[in-house]
C-alpha cells in the first residue's frame, strides 16, 4: 500500500475514533480493532462484487486498428496507444487469416438472464467475443448494442442465473466516499483498487461536443483493461462503470455514473438502440459564462443558450440565442450537463416546456425533440468571399449576403452580412470570427443592410460589451465583444 493510500485509511480510523463515543459504536475497540473492521469490509466488498464481474476478451480481423477518430483513442496513455499498434503491426498477413484474440476489457453482469454492460470502446471492431465468469465458464458473446456518445455498450451471451450487480443511486454519491475497482488491468484479472470519489459532474473531458459525459472521478487506480468493469461503493453496489483514465499512475480515473449506465443500457436491452432526444442548441452554464452574466438580469442560475442549430428543434421554436433557460418542465436546471440529462430521454416530437428569462422577463418556451441525428455531415469547404463593402472599429469588414453567395458559403441563405475581413489584433479575432461568418445582429437588433450595420456598429460600446449573433456551419451562435480582459 502506498503512502498516500496508508494516511487516507489512517485517516478515516481517526474520524472513527472522533465520533465512536458519541455514537457507541466503539466505545471499548483499540485502533487496531477499527483497522481489522475496515479492512474486513473491503474484503468484503471484493468476495460480494468479483462474480457480477466479467472478463472480456476480444477477436479483431487482421487488419483491424482502432479508429484515430474515436475520441478515446487520444485518452489512452501513449505507452499503450504503442503497445496496440504494435500488436496490430505484428499480425501482418495475411487478410485471411482467422480473427485473433487480442484485446481485453471487463464488464458488469447487468441481468441475471445474460446481459452484459461494457464500454462501446471495449467491444469496437471485434469480430467475436468471449465473456468469461468469475466461476471460469466461457461464453460466446454478441452485442446487443452501442450508445457511442456515452460510450455504453450491452453484450449478450446464453446464460441465466448470473449474479447480476446491486446498482446504486449515482445522484447520491458523495465526494469523499470510498470507490473500489474491479476489473482486469493489463490481462491481471480481477484485480482489486481502492480510492475515493474525487469529484463529480465531470464533463468536456473528451473535446467532442456530441459526447455525452458526466463523469465520476477517482484516485482509485484504473489501467487499461479495467474498463467496462465496475466502481463500486463501501456496500458493494455499483455507482459508475470505469471508463478513461488520465495517464498511468496519476490517480485521475473517469467513471459513467450509474444512473447513465443503467438509462441508456435500459433501451440498449429492449430496443438494441439509444433514442437520444435533441434540442440542436449550444449551451453554457450561465455561472460560467461570466461575460454574459453581467449583461442578464433577472436571473441567477440557468443555461445559456450560446448557439442554435439550423433547422434543429430549437430553431422551429421561439427560443432565442441568449436566452437563460432556468428549467425544464418545471426541473430546475443550472448547468449544460443538468439540461443534457432532463432532455436526453424525452420522447422525440412530444412538447417540452422550458422555463426561459429573456431581457429580465420569465416566460414559457415549448420545443419539440427530435432524434439526435445519426449521420455526420461535412463540413463545407469555405471559401473567401469578394472586396469588402464597409469596414468598423469592431474589427470586422462585411458585405450583404446573397443566395448565391450563400451557396458558395456552402451555408442555408439567410438575411445578414458576410464577414470578409478581420482585423488580426481586434477583439473579434480573439473572439475567433472568422472570414465567411454570417452576421445577423448587433446587440438583439437585426442587422441586413450596411446602414443598418453602421448605426448598430456606431451605437455599440465595447467597454459594456457588445454582442454579435453569427451563423457557421449551419449553427447560429453569439460572441461578446469587449475592449477590458481581452
Amino acid at each position: 500500500m502506498n503512502t498516500s493510500k496508508t494516511k487516507a485509511l489512517f485517516g478515516a480510523l481517526l474520524v472513527t475514533l472522533a465520533i465512536a463515543p458519541a455514537v457507541g459504536a466503539a466505545d471499548n475497540l483499540e485502533p487496531i480493532d477499527l483497522a481489522r473492521q475496515l479492512n474486513q469490509a473491503f474484503i468484503g466488498v471484493a468476495d460480494k462484487v468479483s462474480p457480477s464481474v466479467v472478463v472480456i476478451s476480444l477477436a479483431h480481423k487482421v487488419d483491424f486498428e482502432q479508429s484515430p477518430d474515436n475520441p478515446l483513442w487520444d485518452w489512452l496513455p501513449p505507452e499503450f496507444r504503442k503497445q496496440m499498434q504494435e500488436r496490430f503491426r505484428q499480425r501482418g498477413q495475411p487478410k485471411n487469416h482467422p480473427p485473433v484474440f487480442d484485446a481485453q476489457g471487463s464488464g458488469i453482469v447487468l441481468r441475471e438472464d445474460g446481459y452484459i454492460l461494457t464500454n462501446g470502446h471495449v467491444v469496437e471492431g471485434a469480430e467475436k467475443i468471449k465473456v468469461r465468469l468469475k466461476d471460469g465458464k466461457e461464453y460466446d458473446g454478441e452485442v446487443r448494442g452501442t450508445d457511442p456518445q456515452s460510450d455504453i455498450a450491452v453484450v449478450k451471451i446464453d446464460a441465466t442465473g448470473l449474479p447480476a450487480a446491486k446498482f446504486a443511486n449515482s445522484d447520491k454519491v458523495r465526494v469523499g466516499e470510498f470507490a473500489i475497482a474491479i476489473g482486469a488491468p493489463f490481462d491481471l484479472d480481477y484485480s482489486v483498487t481502492f480510492g475515493h470519489v474525487s469529484a463529480k459532474g465531470r464533463s468536456r473531458i473528451i473535446p467532442d461536443p456530441s459526447m455525452d459525459q458526466d463523469f465520476i472521478q477517482t484516485d482509485a487506480n484504473i489501467n487499461p483493461g479495467n474498463s467496462g468493469g465496475p466502481l463500486v461503493n463501501i456496500d458493494g453496489q455499483v455507482i459508475g462503470m470505469n471508463t478513461l483514465i488520465r495517464g498511468l499512475h496519476t490517480g485521475i480515473g473517469f467513471a459513467i455514473p450509474s444512473n447513465l449506465a443503467m438509462q441508456v443500457a435500459d433501451k440498449l436491452v429492449a430496443e438494441g438502440k439509444f433514442t437520444r432526444a435533441w434540442l440542436g442548441v449550444e449551451i453554457r452554464a450561465l455561472s460560467e459564462d461570466t461575460e454574459y452574466r453581467e449583461l442578464v438580469k433577472g436571473v441567477r442560475d440557468g443555461v445559456v443558450v450560446r448557439g442554435i442549430v439550423q433547422d434543429g428543434p430549437a430553431s422551429k421554436s421561439d427560443l432565442k440565442l441568449g436566452d437563460v433557460i432556468t428549467a425544464v418542465d418545471e426541473k430546475p436546471v443550472a448547468t449544460a450537463q443538468q439540461l443534457r440529462d432532463e432532455i436526453r430521454a424525452k420522447r422525440i416530437d412530444s412538447d417540452v416546456a422550458l422555463s426561459v428569462v429573456r431581457g429580465g422577463n420569465k416566460i414559457e418556451v415549448n420545443v419539440k425533440p427530435e432524434e439526435w441525428p445519426q449521420d455526420d455531415t461535412p463540413v463545407a469547404n469555405r471559401r473567401s468571399p469578394a472586396a469588402a463593402a464597409e469596414s468598423t472599429d469592431l474589427g470586422i469588414t462585411v458585405k450583404p449576403l446573397t443566395k448565391d453567395l450563400a451557396k458558395e458559403l456552402g451555408e442555408e441563405y439567410t438575411e445578414g452580412l458576410v464577414v470578409t475581413e478581420v482585423d488580426p489584433d481586434s477583439a473579434a479575432a480573439r473572439k475567433g470570427i472568422a472570414k465567411g461568418d454570417i452576421l445577423t445582429e448587433i446587440n438583439q437588433s437585426p442587422v441586413v443592410t450596411l446602414k443598418q450595420f453602421n448605426r448598430a456598429a456606431q451605437d455599440a460600446d465595447l467597454k459594456k460589451g457588445v454582442v454579435l449573433n453569427l451563423v457557421r456551419d449551419g449553427v447560429s451562435r453569439f460572441v461578446i465583444l469587449k475592449d477590458s480582459g481581452e
